[in-house]
């Protein structure tokens, strides 16, 4: 195997890591990809993907990437200096306050797709540089930080103490049961 060979393995087996940390994180087994797409990405295929066993062509990635609700350049691995880095994301709560300090409102992305508008836009636009920047993208709920309060607040064109009660009149308050 030459140079070429053994690097396009060693990628394909990053971007399938990156995969199944995605799909991990979306809570969904192979067999539940498989039967939400309608059998689009079958089971064995996807898990081949991300054993890096077989290469994911770039409109299949783009697809993935619809599918799961991600921005595309999220399913590829990152080549800067941390080559190794893990692909892992803990998203636990412990993790989590341990490294990113408090937070103070925690927002319901299911019902962010429902909002139309310009401020719904610069409120989607938000929660994907969010999510982005801290590789969290369960699609189901966003905390978020007290300093990033006041940037929503700007975005809402509320004060910073009416920030929770818009999110609650725009039904983005999430509520743990």
């Amino acid at each position: 195997m030459g140079d070429h060979e053994v690097e396009t393995a060693a990628y394909s087996k990053r971007v399938g890591e990156r995969l199944r940390a995605i799909r991990k994180q979306k809570r969904l087994s192979l067999q539940q990809v498989e039967a939400d797409s309608n059998h689009e990405f079958r089971a064995s295929v996807v898990g081949a993907y991300e054993r890096g066993e077989r290469a994911v062509s770039v409109p299949r990635l783009q697809r993935l990437a619809a599918f799961f609700g991600v921005p595309v350049d999220q399913l590829l691995p990152n080549d800067g200096p941390d080559f190794g880095v893990s692909p892992t994301i803990d998203l636990t709560e412990g993790a989590r306050s341990r490294t990113n300090g408090d937070y103070s409102l925690t927002l319901d992305l299911r019902g962010l797709n429902g909002l139309v508008g310009p401020e719904a836009e610069m409120l989607r636009r938000f929660v994907t540089m969010i999510q982005i920047q801290r590789q969290d993208f369960n699609g189901k709920v966003l905390t978020i930080r007290r300093d990033d309060v006041r940037a929503l607040a700007a975005i809402l064109g509320v004060s910073g103490d009416a920030v929770h009660r818009r999110v609650r009149d725009l039904g983005l308050a999430y509520a743990s049961t």
